[in-house]
């Protein structure tokens, strides 16, 4: 399975010698021309996905037709470094690279440390057009169907997940697993980009840690009307989710969840 390596370990208490399965994780470079924006620390597998959903909840593109060309770096044989190429005529595009290039360092653990600002994301993101009614016998299913959606996860125990369900009736339309949970995230969104398919509006998006800012910050910026996370929400994710008329959840269980806004 990509993403997933066996290593040499030793158990305790006992002492036994063995090998176990464990997450990849390597870092993806995101040019765009040939301009570096951004490091992020990733598991390997839908990278084209990862920085197509990075650059779209960046704000560095506004839709599909912005981006005439996604492809590895040619020649690499590793396969390390994803290149964008934009479509002509986007100056506030190349405004948004700019200031991403000197902005921008992403890891697996925090997203986009200390860059988005609620100001930035007001700016950049439209008020959400539906304001989401979902009904709790609904979420309570959501928490197992993300799990079975995680084989890397099932494997390892070391992976996040994302994923888009419909509003109406739960049916879960894509995953995506990675070591970061932003990454996760843009690899989702980032399918629904490059598919044409924005913005996304007709679905819940759930994961499987906590809502931090900058998880309802790219959930926004795609249009998203409802997050629901397994773990907790922060106090700006909080506050950014009200301020955009969306659902927030946290705490997702067969049997509970929390709801925020």
């Amino acid at each position: 399975m990509s993403g997933v390596v066996r290593v040499a370990v030793t158990r305790w208490p006992g002492g036994a010698s063995g090998d176990d399965e464990i997450v990849v994780e390597e870092p993806l470079e995101i040019r765009v021309e040939d301009h570096p924006l951004a490091v992020t620390m990733r598991t390997p597998g839908a990278d084209l996905d990862l920085a197509a959903g990075f650059l779209w909840t960046e704000g560095v593109i506004d839709a599909a037709d912005d981006l005439v060309g996604l492809q590895h770096l040619p020649g690499d044989p590793v396969g390390n470094t994803v290149v964008a190429r934009l479509a002509g005529g986007v100056e506030a595009h190349w405004e948004a690279i700019q200031k991403a290039t000197r902005e921008i360092y992403a890891t697996s653990a925090c997203g986009i440390c200390g860059k988005a600002s609620l100001d930035r994301i007001r700016l950049l993101a439209p008020t959400l057009p539906r304001r989401a009614q979902v009904a709790p016998q609904l979420l309570a299913t959501l928490a197992d169907a993300l799990r079975d959606a995680q084989p890397a996860f099932a494997r390892t125990g070391g992976l996040h997940g994302a994923g888009l369900f419909t509003l109406d009736t739960g049916e879960l339309e894509l995953a995506r697993e990675d070591i970061g949970r932003h990454n996760a995230v843009d690899k989702v969104l980032g399918a629904r980009l490059r598919a044409d398919r924005t913005p996304v509006g007709d679905r819940i998006l759930v994961v499987s840690g906590r809502a931090g800012f900058e998880i309802v910050q790219k959930a926004r910026m795609a249009g998203v009307p409802a997050v629901v996370a397994i773990g907790a929400a922060s106090s700006l994710a909080v506050e950014l989710a009200r301020d955009a008329g969306m659902m927030l959840a946290g705490f997702l269980g067969r049997d509970r969840y929390v709801r925020y806004s």
